[in-house]
Order: structure tokens, then sequence, then C-alpha cells
């Protein structure tokens, strides 16, 4: 500390600063002056002092103290809000002494204020990634002047996906600038960003993780499922830490946990991504104050907060890999402070622990949650070690002591003053066994052991099994519903390939046989045996799959494949000739049945409900491609449209519903011989293409007036246009 600038080893001095940690020791090499690092320290080891340190050189004058503050000479990048606000206390009582301005710019602040704040100007700025993008973008800062850029906490805001912000800030500031890289682990994308930004970075490790957390006690603690809360109480009440945290996973839970405790009497506060930026720091305000000494928090409070008190951490729920895992221990036991990190181990989370204990490379001890005992024999030892004992007390408290010696015992003085010390904490809470510590499941569920409360049994067989699909869901009920009984009589049911044997307790069979009958038989012609004893089960095997299902099971009673027919010689298989195979012989009706009838489709209707005729297409080439149009109008009582001269509506009546067409009379229209229009719904003059076939043009006959025009006010004798003698009247008088 000989060689530091003086103005920061005033700072440290009156901190208590005695001595570096490894890490500020190494960032402070003369050698190392002017130079990009990229360094790799541990969570808890004095980083934002080491870089503060850093730069020292680099921003600072000759003499230690800043001029007027400008445009900043230093810029300051971390990945939450907590954490660039904690950065900016360190920074602003290690530059105080040079006379530094420190501005901030985070997320959740109010913009306005910032903007003013680099208007009258800042030696260094602190900020979080998105919010100082945007002040750029607006033009609200100008990095022209900036000689060093830090990126704090750099492993955590490429994960938060602030990879292309930070990307456009070192885009911003000059090149000449130095550039430090913070980080508790240095994945691939921190060194192709630093290959990136950074020139002939010098790489530091102080520390690697099977030495970190030296000072940090584990313990996984193996608990009942439904103990998980109360463990937690029991924990906070054991310890009475200072400060704790509980790390939960989802908001959710920090919501339910947080309601808990504070009915509890623990003074707690929340700490999520769902708070304001203000209501998270009166959070850290008031565990930094004493108010408050409980955090229940999200992994937001995994990173780079630092309460001086905070001596236990305790994960409610497991975190999902093991850098977490390491960040949210890392907020205890820091610069040499010993602190405990809890984990709460329920059965199905044993597995993970345990792989979360050895990806982390770390040691814990397995234990059990203090029972409720443990924790009133703590709170007497915390009793008889208190510092009361040991102060002077009053006049006027030892004159009220003598009276209460007056009135009452010693003993009972002794007892009701331990009585009033433990009422003034939430009640410890009595749990549950749990399993042995260090064992538990192992992540697996437990072997299910058969228990032999059925009684006395008798075994039944039904002929139908796996190959059959059977189930036990729908046997179940078939059983009981035919032997009226209930599913309490029903022991163990054991489906087998070809069949299926059913434990019935031996007081219900009588009853049981007398309800299914003398045939024996169950619902789809199932039948039922009583066996004697009870069966000798093989393995199940393998149960079939969709593909298995898929061959027909009638390839079982084929004959051997030298002596099936050739295929001239195999037998025509049909309804008439051909019996079926023996397993589907019940399935298929008589060969003497009539033939069932081919279901009809259901008619068409429009939105009134009506039935409709569907529309028919037809079909013409064009340039060699087959096309389908729209039908053309159905047939009227004025005959169907002309293609020519009938584009228009059809000049009798209104337009027909349902695909029939209707004279004014109400009558199905028909022609002029009186018959109705061909069937299927196809309007006469639509072709097929096919002379006579379905829907084939009618040929020309002197009694169709359907394509002739009467002029208004000609005579029916008279000549008509379009030549042709006058229509014969067909014998129903109508033309």
């Amino acid at each position: 500390m000989t060689d530091m600038i003086p103005t920061l080893a005033q700072a440290l001095a009156t901190q208590g600063y005695d001595s570096l940690t490894p890490v500020q020791e190494a960032v402070t090499d003369p050698d190392l002056a002017g130079r990009d690092l990229l360094v790799s320290a541990q969570t808890g080891s004095g980083k934002t002092v080491g870089f503060g340190l850093a730069i020292g050189p680099t921003i600072l004058p000759e003499d230690g103290r800043f001029g007027p503050a400008g445009r900043p000479l230093a810029l300051i990048v971390a990945p939450t809000r907590e954490l660039a606000m904690q950065v900016k206390r360190e920074l602003t009582w290690l530059y105080g002494p040079a006379g530094a301005t420190l501005a901030s710019c985070v997320g959740g602040m109010d913009v306005r204020d910032e903007r003013r704040a680099l208007d009258r100007g800042a030696h260094i700025v602190v900020a979080t990634p998105g919010r100082l993008r945007d002040h750029i973008t607006r033009g609200n800062i100008d990095l022209s002047d900036t000689r060093a850029v830090v990126l704090d906490e750099a492993d955590e805001m490429l994960d938060l996906g602030f990879k292309e912000d930070l990307e456009f800030i070192l885009g911003e500031a000059p090149e000449t600038r130095r550039t430090l890289m913070f980080s508790a682990t240095v994945p691939p994308m921190i060194e192709r960003l630093a290959k990136d930004y950074q020139t002939d970075a010098r790489r530091i490790v102080t520390a690697t993780k099977e030495s970190q957390h030296a000072d940090i006690d584990y313990r996984a603690l193996t608990v009942a499922q439904h103990d998980a809360d109360n463990a937690i109480i029991n924990l906070l009440r054991y310890y009475e830490a200072p400060n704790a945290i509980v790390f939960a996973n989802t908001r959710a839970m920090v919501t339910r946990l947080t309601t808990r405790l504070s009915n509890r009497g623990f003074a707690v506060v929340a700490l999520s991504g769902e708070l304001s930026q203000t209501e998270r720091s009166h959070a850290l305000q008031a565990m930094r104050d004493g108010r408050a000494r409980v955090c229940v928090a999200t992994d937001v409070a995994a990173r780079g907060i630092d309460l001086p008190n905070l001596e236990l951490v305790i994960h409610a729920e497991l975190p999902t890999n093991a850098e977490i895992l390491l960040h949210r221990s890392g907020r205890t036991g820091r610069a040499g402070r010993k602190g405990v990190s809890a984990m709460i181990v329920p059965p199905k989370m044993n597995r993970r622990a345990r792989n979360l204990l050895t990806w982390g490379k770390l040691d814990a001890t397995w234990d059990t949650p203090p029972s409720a005992d443990e924790i009133l024999a703590k709170d007497e030892e915390r009793l008889l070690a208190d510092e009361i004992w040991t102060t002077d007390f009053t006049e006027g408290e030892t004159a009220f002591a003598a009276r209460l010696l007056e009135l009452h015992a010693p003993e009972k003085i002794a007892a009701a003053y331990l009585r009033l010390y433990q009422g003034r904490q939430s009640a410890p809470e009595d749990l549950a066994p749990a399993p042995a510590p260090g064992e538990g499941y192992k992540g697996e569920k437990p072997p299910r052991e058969r228990k032999e409360t059925f009684g006395p049994s008798k075994w039944f067989k039904v002929n139908v099994g796996r190959e059959q699909k059977a189930e036990a869901r729908w046997l179940l009920p078939m059983l009981c519903k035919a032997g009226d009984i209930t599913k309490k009589e029903i022991g163990a049911i054991r489906i087998q390939p070809e069949e299926t044997y059913v434990e019935i307790a031996e007081a219900a069979v009588p009853g049981f046989l007398r309800a299914v009958g003398p045939e024996m038989s169950l619902e789809n012609q199932a039948k039922l045996e009583q066996i004697e004893g009870t069966p000798q089960l093989g393995g199940r095997g393998p149960r079939p799959s969709k593909r298995d299902y898929d061959t027909p099971r009638d390839t079982k009673h084929r004959a051997p494949k030298g002596n099936r027919p050739t295929r001239d010689d195999r037998p025509v298989h049909d309804r008439e000739t051909s019996a079926p195979p023996p397993s589907r012989q019940e399935e298929l009706p008589p060969v003497d049945a009539a033939p069932r009838k081919p279901r009809a489709k259901p008619a068409p209707r429009d939105h009134d409900g009506a039935v409709t005729k569907p529309r028919s297409k037809a079909v013409w080439k064009d340039k060699g491609e087959a096309k389908s149009r729209p039908a053309k109008a159905p047939y009227t009582s004025d005959g169907p449209r002309d293609d020519k001269r009938g584009k228009g509506k059809p000049s009798g009546g209104d337009k027909p519903r349902g695909g029939k067409s209707y004279a004014p009379g109400g009558k199905p229209a028909r022609d002029s011989e009186g018959r109705a229009p061909n069937k299927g719904g196809k309007p006469f003059g639509k072709s097929s293409g096919k002379p006579g076939g379905p829907g084939a043009k009618p040929t020309a006959r002197a009694s169709d007036t359907s394509k002739r025009f009467t002029p208004p006010g000609a005579k029916p004798g008279g000549p008509r246009k379009g030549g042709g003698a006058p229509p014969k009247r067909s014998k129903s008088g109508k033309s």
C-alpha cells in the first residue's frame, strides 16, 4: 500500500483496511498499469475495491485529486440494479478524498434525474447495460473522454442477454480506453468478448472452485415434503442471525414465504423482480439498518449483494445449477467472516442436491433441521451468554429488583424472565421424522412394499389378457358390477398375455358367485373361472407397442410357411365362400345375415337450417388442365338458364330453396312431358361429356319450349322469334 495513490490509501485507512485481498494485490501490480485485464475471482473477494484501485492511476491526475466534473472518465457496468448501487456506494467512499463526483444510470430510476446529473458532470458513472444504452442513444452521455471501462460480473450480464448492449457500449467508447473485465467464471462467450474488445489483455486468476467458500459451512438438511416451510422457521430460530437471506426460485414463492414468516413474527422484507427499484432499495436498506432481519429473495439478489452482518443463507428451493448455488452462498462468508449455507432437501430433491454439490465441488454436512428442543436449548445458551449480565444497572432498576425479591422467590423470578425472553421469539415447529441424513431416496421413489393386510382370498381367471388390450381400469368396474362387490373386496389384478388373474376376498366369494351366475360370464362375453391356489405368474415382459397392434392378429392362424398354397391355388376370400378366422368368428355377422345398408350421409343445410342441394362441379379442359367451376343455377319452372341469354335471374318466381325447383303452384317443376328433373340433383343442360350419361344434355324436342322466346303481346298461334312450328300442348294442358 506504500506505492498507492495517497488519496486512495487515505480512504482505505479510514475504512480500516490494513492489508489487501489477493485479487486487490493482483490488479494493483505496477507492472499491469495501463493494461487491459481479464480477472477471474471468487465472489466476496473484494473485486469492487480491486477494480476501483486498478483504474485509479488511469483516471486520477498526478496529485490524486479530480478537477471539475465534466464528461465521465470511468464507466462501470454491472448486471443488476442492486449491484450497481452497491458499486456506487463502495466507490463513493474510496474516491471521496479525491473529490470524485459519481452518477448512476440504473433501470427503474427517474430518467430525468439521471439526465440532469449527467448534464452537471460526473467523473465516474455506474450503470446497468440497458439504461446506459438508452442514455447513449438519446445523446444524454458523451463517452469521448472515457479512459477506463469496467465490466463487473461480465458472465452474468451475458447470461441475462446483454451481449448486444455490451457490444454497443464498447463500440461507442474510445478505442484508446482501458477495458477491465471481472467475472467469477470465464466461459467461452467471455473469452470471445475479450478477444474482440480488449487489446493484449492480461489474464488473472486468484481463486478456483476447489478453494473458494472456505469460510462457509454447507449443510444439506433432509426434511419431509410437508415440513419444508417449518424447517426454514426452525433454522431462523436456531441461528438467530442478524441478517439472513431465504432464496426461492419464483416470485410467487417469495410472496408466500414472506407472508408466512411475517405472520410468525419475523422482521422480513421481500426482494424480487416485480418490485420497483425504490422498493428494492428500501428493502436492502432495512436489512442494513437492522429494521429487518430476514430477506426472502429470488436470484436477483444472488449477485453482488453485500450485507455486513449476513450470516445465514437458506435455499428454500434448490437452484438449477451449481453456479447459482455458489453465487447464492457467496452472500455470506465474505471478507473473512463465517457463514452458513443451508439447503432444504425434500426426498424428491435428494439427487439434485447431491449433483449440485458434486458439480460445485463442495463438501456439505448432511443432517436434519433443528428440532424444537434443540432451539429451546439454544435460547437458554444465548440467554446465559447475553451481555446484559456484565452491565451495570441503575439505582431504579436495583430498587425494583429488590421489590421483586420481596414479592416472589428468586426461582420464580428467573423462570418468569426466561418465559418473557422466549416469548419475544417465534415458537419453534415440531417436525415429522425425515429420511436418514445423507441417505434419503437418492432422487428415486422408494420401492413400494405390498401390504399383507388383504387377508384370505380366492383367485379367479378371466379369459382376456394383454393381447386383448385388457386394463385394470375397466376390468375393476366390470367385476364390481357383475359380482355386486366393491373395490375393497378385490385385491391384486395380474394381467397376462392371454388371461388375467383377479384376487377376491374369501368372505366375498359366495356373494360374488351368486351375482355372477352359473354361466360365469361377464360383459363383452368375457368368461370367468375360479382356480385353486395361487397362480404361478411368469415375467410380464414388455408391453406391446402400437406397431405390434398394426400387424393383423390372423397371422397366427396361418399354415406353416412351407405348406402354404401358391398364389394361384389360394381360395378366393369373400363373405360367402370363406369363413373368417377363429379369432374373429364372434365379431363378424353370420353368413346368411342380410348385408347392412350403407349409412346415409346427412343432408347439407344452409344457415337457416333448411336442406340444400350440394353444388355440382362441371369439368372442362382449359389448355390441357382440368379445372372446376361452380355449378349452374338449378332448373326452374321457366326452364334451365341459357348459357347465352340466361345469365341473369330466372324469369319465373323466387329463387328455389333446398336444391329442388318449384313451380309457382308449389309443386316440383316438370318438363313439357310431365317428367321430374333427373335424379342426383343435376339440372337439365349439364353435360358430363358422355352421350347418354348422367346429366347429359337432352335432345331437342318439338314439345320442349324451354329455349323459345315469346315476344310480349304476340299471339300463341302467330309467328315466333327463332322460327319453328308452335309447340304442342301436353296431356296435362301445360306447355
